[in-house]
């Protein structure tokens, strides 16, 4: 089989998903903030183990709009972060699946590609201006201003959660009107969230500032995940904040599972989260 044959088949997953989105908005108009490479669109990585489309080398950050159908469309909408250990974004497992499972709840889902690979500074840059875009943009969606929340897996559980507890910290000079807005998720969803346990002794990382004002929270891991302890500290830290959390932590499930089936805890935690974000989506 020829090569550009090869590759065409193992972008098949990214084309067929990524082509029912119904916007693409570009973070930044200007320069991105410590970036000086050229922009670029993302680059897909050669590893499509599992199905899975990892892209890389993301250097012109966008979010990806998927709105819900209006015959059944809530004002709620949601942001989602893909994982992927800061090195690449799982955009099909942990983004477009996640975005057409919210349409079929009635949410509106705007897929975040931040930057990587090792930019945590420009994650959370990027993860701000989006909150900042959406909110900015909420009527053109019917959606309403102070009902966007965020979603993250694994990485970006991660950066959901550092959004959630630093949004009001300047990660970059303003650019437009949108930046006068708030930062703040309405609410945050880690689904196997890592790195939340970098503290001494595996306690809370020490960037995440909780208190009373952080938004409430749904967590999902499970025991045999080697992050699993994140999940566990940060439902501890918000509880102890007198943030409204929520945390089911199940025996088994491993990291990385997304919504497919054939995975025990990626067939409990969609139905417990839509459960809870019915709530949430409300307050």
């Amino acid at each position: 089989m020829k090569p550009f044959i090869i590759f065409m088949l193992m972008l098949a997953p990214y084309a067929i998903t990524h082509a029912q989105h119904r916007e693409t908005i570009h973070l930044w108009p200007d320069a991105v903030p410590g970036e000086t490479t050229a922009r670029h669109a993302a680059v897909p990585t050669s590893d499509t183990s599992r199905g899975v489309v990892r892209l890389t080398d993301v250097t012109d950050p966008i979010l990806e709009v998927y709105p819900a159908n209006p015959a059944h469309a809530k004002n709620v909408g949601v942001i989602i972060c893909p994982g992927g250990g800061y090195n690449i974004l799982a955009i099909n497992l942990e983004g477009y699946e996640i975005a057409q499972w919210l349409n079929q709840l009635g949410y509106t889902a705007f897929v975040l590609q931040y930057r990587v690979p090792k930019k945590e500074a420009g994650a959370l840059q990027d993860a701000q201006r989006a909150m900042r875009i959406v909110r900015s943009r909420a009527k053109e969606w019917k959606l309403d201003p102070e009902k966007i929340g965020m979603m993250g897996f694994s990485a970006g559980g991660s950066l959901t959660a550092r959004t959630a507890t630093q949004y009001n910290v300047k990660a970059y000079m303003p650019v437009d009107k949108a930046d006068s807005l708030s930062a703040r998720p309405a609410f945050g969803m880690l689904i196997y969230p890592a790195y939340l346990d970098r503290g001494e002794g595996r306690t809370l990382t020490p960037e995440l500032h909780i208190d009373k004002q952080t938004p409430p929270m749904f967590l999902f891991a499970t025991a045999d995940d080697t992050y699993g302890n994140s999940a566990l500290v940060m439902a501890g830290a918000l509880r102890d904040a007198g943030v409204p959390a929520e945390l089911h932590f199940y025996a088994k499930g491993g990291h990385g599972y997304g919504l497919r089936p054939g995975n025990s805890a990626a067939e409990v935690w969609p139905t417990l989260a839509a459960k809870w974000l019915e709530h949430a989506g409300t307050r």
